[in-house]
């Protein structure tokens, strides 16, 4: 004990002996260096155990180097040139300058590769697409709407057709050819070119800084970390950074007022690269237009002393999260989003989100270097979900109508303009969409859609289709998609289409459209399809939808591309990271997380460790409710839990409940609908009454910006009785803690168990079960349109991988609901799991039993076999007299 004290000195205070089990796991985890995969329940310090665990090696490390003299560095070095992501403002650049760093060079810390390595295969080149699609809209913001206030001084004007013609296009083969005939076919490189790519050798072999990234779900977990590391010595000694997104971030009201990120992350990038002075025009009362001079640029990013002033008191404040961040840049007046990018590369411990660390394009974006770092991902228990779903590509039926609209403006306007290279590539697209186009609405064209495709899947339905399956069906199994997303990705056409689309739009005064969803975005939208159409054909599924909006709200068909594989993704991680840890509370069963992810990893040499809970055995009280107050089977299984007697016995339960529970009690649903339809059913007949007798309701908001709200006024009452109505996988089930009186109790009503009607899920399932048998290069594949009985179907037919997966998805959210109430030593909680499945028969149990997927702390002590719920009552009884004179 004492040398373990000393080994994680900054615990700020005695820790506990799993604290210790675990820091010394994830210890020894980084010195082995590899994967590693922790678990620790929910409750039990865990994030505080990572934070002086990791940052103590990180330390060590530090000083075993100095002592080595092996290399002549120091951990807050900055590293890379000073030249940032085409993204940056020019003051990071600056600040980037001013502090000491290793030679490394940009093409390398931003993914760039010569030429040389460009031959080495399309793979690569594809991941750099990621990175320029998300730029394209600033790129555009620049050249189009600058160019586009500029050209017309009246409606009436005409436009200039220079403003808006491509420039002719030449491939790669085009330009060698050419380079051929000019200079000999023998002419090899120059020996600058040969200079440039032997240093880049030789600066690949050299050593980024060290750090260590932290990332997490949500933003609410990340501010979390950091309120624990501030509790820590570390949070004086080591520099960190906290990342977030823009709309997070944001404290210009202008933008703020967009509310949507991805138009929030356009308007950025389009202030912070237009540094030129623009023309608005603005109508006046009586219709006349008065020309003004807007100042381009955000107002934040403006003055580079408030910019370095921002940075220095983030060094001097020490660990903020975004809400400090936030709070800082407002009261400066300067921007936090690039203020905090502005500290990466000095930066010890980067905490940032899943998205921009998981996301290699987003990695690229950030100029985040993983090369010998540490990468631990908290709350890992739906990693590989989360992982592949980033690689997703979707677009809708109105953006592909926008795009082919566009597309035929501009050919018919600039056809006779444009060289034979832009002809035949926009013509292509052309093709493209509209084959998009009338696949989706069911319109029977020979020279492009397989007719046999569109009589199998009529309107209103949807189906999943094989990548091969779908370029075969359409027709286009004829067109290079490598050359023609080459094209998209070095000539100016996605800007001066959208350009020219945005203008006539505008000219129209259709500013609705302009902002319901730019053309550009649309063009990104088709761009990321046409990139998973070179995807491996087992890698993914092609979903296509007919579906029919329901209201204004919804949108209707569209095409998507659904990741089933995330082996090829997390192996860019792992194969650059010294070590990468997964943390959670529920990581079991670990071996279905190694066969989608790692599966080239040797089980043995995987580094698992997993603890116990913190709390006494007498603070938990789990019990399966098998029957309800009158004895009705409490059976909530899909086609039983709406009826009447169902809705019904659970409300009677819950009357109970209230008048033995103190405080306050969270009620679990599986669905907001199921919710709606139990609440709706309740208010009716009167028990809804009843109950607000005892307690005070609160019901889960759907708009996730409401939660905040109903949360607060939810803690206030809970001293004088509350119920909250939650949903599984809502915001309430992921990282909010219940504890003392917010969570007396946890009800779970029934077993959440996704639908088999969602045609993802179900093409995830067979793929995942087709990985028991390694030898097949893939599954056998069934077309499925959606229906749920053919989805029970599926589920019947899996061996063991996709059945358990299924039903893994559903008790990782029984288990991340039911943990929030536990939250530390002295907590106490009762646990109901209300359902007949729940109850465990010792001569029918298996390893797939719901009780068996259960946390070990809580299956150890749940009590079972309560057929009399009389028996339950007096149960909760007990353990609350208890608790109450503690």
């Amino acid at each position: 004990m004492e040398e373990t004290g000393q080994k994680f000195g900054a615990f700020p205070f005695k820790p506990y002996s799993i604290q210790i089990d675990f820091m010394n796991a994830l210890y020894d985890s980084l010195d082995k260096g590899g994967i590693a995969m922790l678990e620790s329940p929910t409750g039990t310090g865990k994030t505080l155990s990572i934070i002086c665990s990791a940052l103590q090696w990180l330390v060590d490390r530090k000083q075993r180097k100095n002592n080595d003299n092996s290399v002549d560095t120091h951990l807050n070095g900055t590293t890379g040139d000073h030249s940032g992501p085409d993204d940056e403002p020019d003051w990071i650049k600056n600040i980037k300058a001013e502090s000491p760093k290793k030679k490394v060079k940009l093409k390398k810390r931003h993914g760039f590769r010569s030429k040389k390595s460009d031959k080495t295969g399309l793979e690569e080149s594809f991941n750099d697409l990621f990175n320029h699609f998300r730029e394209i809209e600033a790129d555009y913001n620049v050249y189009g709407r600058e160019h586009n206030k500029s050209i017309v001084k009246s409606d009436g004007e005409k436009l200039d057709d220079k403003e808006f013609l491509v420039e002719e296009y030449e491939s790669e083969d085009e330009k060698s050819a050419l380079s051929k005939r000019k200079n000999g076919a023998c002419c090899g490189s120059s020996s600058s070119d040969s200079e440039k790519e032997g240093n880049e050798s030789s600066d690949e072999e050299e050593e980024a800084d060290f750090k260590i990234y932290f990332c997490s779900r949500t933003h609410s977990q990340l501010s979390q970390f950091v309120k624990e590391l501030r509790k820590t010595a570390f949070a004086s000694d080591l520099k960190v950074a906290c990342l977030g997104s823009r709309k997070n971030f944001c404290i210009n009201e202008e933008v703020l007022k967009l509310g949507n990120s991805t138009l929030i992350n356009e308007r950025c990038l389009d202030l912070q690269k237009n540094k030129k002075t623009l023309v608005s025009r603005k109508k006046e009362v009586g219709g006349k237009v008065r020309k003004t001079k807007a100042s381009s640029g955000c107002p934040m990013l403006s003055k580079h002393k408030l910019q370095k002033q921002f940075k220095n008191k983030m060094n001097d404040q020490g660990p903020l999260d975004i809400e400090d961040l936030v709070r800082l840049g407002g009261n400066l007046g300067t921007c936090p989003y690039y203020g905090s990018r502005s500290m990466v590369p000095s930066a010890d411990l980067v905490v940032l989100p899943y998205q921009s660390l998981l996301s290699k394009s987003s990695r690229e974006s950030l100029g985040l270097s993983l090369k010998n770092s540490v990468v631990i991902i908290d709350e890992a228990h739906n990693l590989a979900d989360s992982l592949i779903s980033m690689y997703d590509s979707k677009i809708t039926l109105s953006q592909l109508e926008r795009v082919n609209s566009s597309l035929e403006g501009y050919f018919e306007r600039f056809r006779n303009l444009l060289g034979p290279g832009n002809r035949r590539h926009i013509q292509t697209l052309m093709i493209l969409t509209r084959a998009f186009i009338q696949t989706l609405c069911n319109k029977d064209d020979t020279n492009f859609v397989d007719s046999s495709i569109l009589e199998e899947l009529p309107n209103g339905s949807e189906c999943s289709l094989r990548v091969n399956e779908f370029v075969f069906s359409l027709n286009i199994d004829n067109i290079n998609l490598v050359k023609l997303l080459q094209y998209i990705k070095d000539s100016n056409m996605i800007h001066k289409v959208s350009g020219y689309g945005d203008r006539i739009i505008s000219l129209q005064n259709d500013n609705i459209a302009l902002l319901e969803g730019s053309i550009l975005s649309s063009f990104r939208a088709l761009a990321g399809l046409l990139l998973s159409l070179t995807n491996h054909d087992s890698d993914g599924r092609i979903i296509l939808s007919r579906k029919k909006p329901k209201d204004s709200g919804q949108q209707g068909g569209y095409l998507k591309y659904v990741m089933l594989t995330g082996e090829k993704i997390f192996h860019e991680i792992v194969d650059e990271a010294h070590a990468c840890v997964l943390a959670g509370g529920t990581l079991q069963p670990i071996e279905e997380t190694r066969a989608r992810l790692f599966p080239w990893l040797p089980p043995h040499q995987l580094n698992f460790f997993s603890c116990g809970h913190i709390i006494p055995p007498d603070n938990i009280l789990p019990i399966s409710v098998s029957h309800g107050p009158t004895g009705q089977p409490m059976d909530f299984s899909y086609n039983s839990r709406s009826t009447s007697t169902m809705v019904g016995e659970l409300g009677l339960l819950i009357c109970n409940l209230v008048s033995v529970i103190p405080q306050g009690i969270v009620v679990f649903f599986s669905s907001f609908d199921y919710e709606e339809c139990v609440y709706t059913s309740w208010e009716a007949s009167g028990i809804l009454g009843r109950i607000m007798k005892k307690k005070r309701v609160f019901r889960e908001p759907r708009k996730s910006m409401e939660v905040e709200n109903v949360l607060k006024e939810y803690k206030e009452s809970v001293e004088n009785g509350a119920v909250f109505f939650a949903v599984v996988g809502g915001k309430i089930s992921e990282g909010i803690n219940f504890s003392d009186g917010m969570g007396r109790c946890i009800v779970m009503v029934g077993l959440p168990y996704p639908s088999p009607s969602d045609i993802e899920l179900m093409e995830r399932v067979k793929y995942i079960d087709s990985l028991e048998d390694m030898t097949k290069k893939d599954y056998n594949f069934t077309r499925f349109n959606g229906d749920a009985q053919a989805g029970f179907e599926i589920l019947r037919s899996c061996k063991n991988r996709g059945r358990e997966y299924y039903e893994n998805l559903c008790m990782k959210a029984v288990n991340q609901s039911i943990g929030r109430a536990i939250r530390h030593i002295n907590d106490y909680a009762a646990i109901l799991l209300v359902d007949t499945r729940y109850t465990t028969d010792s001569i029918k149990k298996n390893l797939s039993h719901p009780t068996n997927k259960l946390p070990n702390w809580i299956k150890d002590r749940l009590n079972c076999n309560r057929k009399n719920y009389g028996e339950v009552h007096r149960l909760l009884h007990q353990f609350f007299k208890f608790h109450k004179k503690l």
